[in-house]
């Protein structure tokens, strides 16, 4: 019987403490929130990007790649000139401040997105994504399979001749190779059909449309674009790689969909983003539990059916055709299970613990999935139904764990965690009205 309480007892002290915890940070957040909001708007945006031009100088200082110190360098410029005007008009009150604030961020992105993008791409300076995703692209418009692999010593590898293996994964679904056909089919543009500047136009489309549908203040839609494009959490990604971007773009856009209770934009926007890349799922996966009508009822039939068509439309064609191959690409390569050594693998707890005791690849994640599964489980059940803010802090959560704990995976996907951070806060002082549904004669 006391064991029995002890296995009890032990659960609630875990929530217990994780309570105490999270109210600190939540105390801590708060305060943080006062002093920011006493700086003022336009002082914040100058500060922020100030830091992003520390950001900008650091990375070309250190980086050995050449798209990331390329972009630092040609950033820092920008982030520091918008940086120290956003100051001064911050000290002298205006009457069209959110006029400034739009022109400003519109000069920031030109010199830290469009400009470093265009020579980026005259240069043909990329990350390896780039070449992968044309690459896969050019396959596709010759009829053949993106997703190629054969075995070697009883494992399954790919190789392309005159590069490094994990070069020759294409580890995305489908539908990402799109991206790399005009590419394909016009190699003598001198970049002009580069895939970043193809996805840099579909992040720019579908966040836009997104922010057109929030319902959120003009200032909080200013953030929200400033994080998912001005600032290094996207200008970065859009300049030297970019396939994350347009998969947030469209999250962002199921986000707006989801708090206008507009299930069928959220669906199709939702399914092109999983039938992309396997970090849209946990997102794709979360709207089902919150995807409500304009009358309150739960409509994740309509939203699982668009995902699911859309996934499989684009999907099965080719896991038919080499199961094994599509395999290795999507899953076993990105998990670090393939084989080959990925240049995914960033310093986090996760690569360096399977590092020291490799075994640990194979059943750190599983066991962080089943541990999290169930806090995340109690969570759900003791604030059901859940709030859309709600699920994108779940989300982030989520996120930030699998990232520490993951053997391979890069430091820059915290641009997840960091937008769902985002768009969770700005969100939760959003209220949406829920029509009462009132019996007749009553």
């Amino acid at each position: 019987m006391a064991l029995r309480t002890s296995s009890v007892a032990a659960p609630r002290r875990v929530f217990t403490t994780l309570d105490v915890m999270l109210a600190r940070l939540w105390n801590v957040r708060d305060h943080f929130m006062i002093w920011w909001t006493s700086l003022g708007t336009l002082t914040g945006d100058g500060l922020l990007y100030l830091l992003a031009a520390g950001f900008a100088l650091a990375l070309g200082w250190t980086s050995h790649q050449a798209a990331q110190w390329q972009w630092g360098y040609l950033s820092v410029g920008p982030y520091l000139l918008i940086a120290v005007v956003a100051l001064v008009l911050g000290r002298r009150a205006r009457r069209r401040e959110h006029l400034v604030r739009v022109i400003l961020l519109g000069t920031v992105i030109v010199g830290v997105v469009f400009i470093p993008l265009g020579l980026e791409t005259h240069w043909r300076q990329a990350q390896p994504e780039v070449g992968v995703i044309e690459r896969s692209g050019a396959l596709l418009s010759k009829g053949l399979d993106p997703y190629r692999a054969y075995q070697k010593n009883g494992q399954i590898v790919n190789e392309i001749k005159g590069l490094p293996a994990f070069e020759s994964f294409f580890p995305y679904f489908p539908l990402m190779s799109v991206f790399g056909l005009p590419f394909a089919d016009t190699k003598q543009s001198k970049g002009l059909t580069d895939a970043r500047i193809i996805m840099t136009l579909m992040t720019l489309i579908a966040s836009g449309w997104a922010l057109v549908r929030l319902r959120l203040s003009r200032s909080q839609k200013l953030r929200v674009a400033q994080v998912l494009i001005a600032l290094p959490t996207g200008a970065l990604f859009l300049s030297t790689g970019g396939d994350d971007m347009p998969i947030l773009a469209l999250l962002l856009l199921g986000v707006a969909a989801l708090q206008r209770r507009q299930s069928n934009l959220a669906g199709i926007s939702l399914g092109l983003a999983a039938a992309m890349k396997l970090t849209a799922w946990p997102m794709a996966a979360g709207a089902l539990l919150v995807a409500r009508n304009p009358e309150g009822r739960s409509t994740w039939r309509r939203l699982l059916s668009w995902v699911g068509a859309i996934v499989l439309v684009t999907t099965v064609p080719f896991v038919f055709k080499a199961p094994a191959a599509f395999m290795s690409n999507v899953f076993a390569f990105p998990l670090g299970l393939a084989g080959v050594t990925s240049p995914a693998a960033s310093a986090l707890p996760g690569h360096i613990l399977t590092t020291w005791v490799p075994v640990l690849g194979h059943i750190l994640a599983p066991v962080t999935f089943l541990i999290g599964g169930y806090f995340v489980t109690k969570y759900m059940r003791a604030h059901w139904p859940l709030a859309l803010s709600q699920l994108l802090g779940i989300l982030c959560v989520v996120f930030t764990v699998m990232m520490c704990v993951a053997s391979a995976t890069r430091a820059g996907y915290v641009i997840y965690p960091l937008n769902f951070a985002l768009w969770a806060a700005v969100m939760q002082d959003q209220k949406v009205e829920t029509p009462v549904l009132v019996a007749q004669g009553s």
